[in-house]
């Protein structure tokens, strides 16, 4: 009986080592593979994570020297923030906020760079938006009016539409074209929800140009 088994288990011994002589470079390899997939998996998430803590803290920086109000100081984090962590969330959020420390300071340039660097470069279209919105305000600042009309052209996320057509409104106002700024506001105004403040804002510009808001018919939605 004993003898049965032995040779039973030499059996099943040599099916196992045929079966990985056969099939064992491969497994070995899809084994490598996989825990390599994980082990690279688990070292982007740790990456990711080092990358949004470091990212964060130097966003701290920029909220502190604008709070300062130090341009200089501004300028060295927000670089160093555009340097080593341009794809973050933070990188954005830093730009938008340092553009208004450096307008506020009347460094309309740097205002304009950070702006400029943030479409250009951000990764979220909110805060592309936001940005082109604020720039196409520069440009009127500036009476660059074309130059801001040709900012709001590009496509933005349609919670954004309604104000971009009232930026486009300001902008052709400041053109003396009422009747076109009208269209503009009055296509804002019913792309807004009801319960929207800013409508209010742009009730103010229609009423001021002799609308009746309540003539208009809002956009379903």
């Amino acid at each position: 009986m004993a003898k049965h088994l032995d040779l039973e288990e030499q059996e099943q011994l040599d099916q196992i080592k045929h079966f990985w002589a056969q099939y064992g470079n491969l497994i070995s390899w899809v084994l490598i593979v996989v825990f390599g997939s994980f082990a690279a998996w688990n070292g982007w998430n740790y990456w990711q994570r080092s990358q949004g803590v470091k990212a964060s803290a130097l966003y701290d920086e920029v909220d502190r020297a604008a709070l300062a109000k130090d341009a200089e100081r501004m300028d060295r984090a927000l670089a160093d923030m555009q340097s080593h962590f341009g794809g973050t969330v933070y990188a954005s959020q830093a730009a938008l906020l340092a553009s208004k420390t450096m307008f506020d300071a009347g460094q309309v340039d740097k205002a304009r760079a950070a702006l400029t660097w943030a479409v250009d470069k951000s990764g979220d279209d909110a805060y592309k938006s936001v940005a082109r919105l604020r720039l196409a305000a520069l440009d009127v600042e500036s009476k660059a009016f074309d130059q801001a009309l040709k900012t709001l052209e590009a496509p933005v996320p349609k919670s954004f539409e309604p104000l971009v057509a009232d930026r486009r409104g300001d902008v052709l106002m400041a053109q003396g074209k009422a009747d076109e700024a009208k269209t503009q506001y009055q296509n804002a105004w019913r792309a807004l929800g009801e319960r929207t403040e800013y409508r209010r804002l742009v009730e103010v510009k229609l009423a001021a140009l002799g609308v009746d808001v309540s003539t208009l018919t809002p956009v379903a939605p």
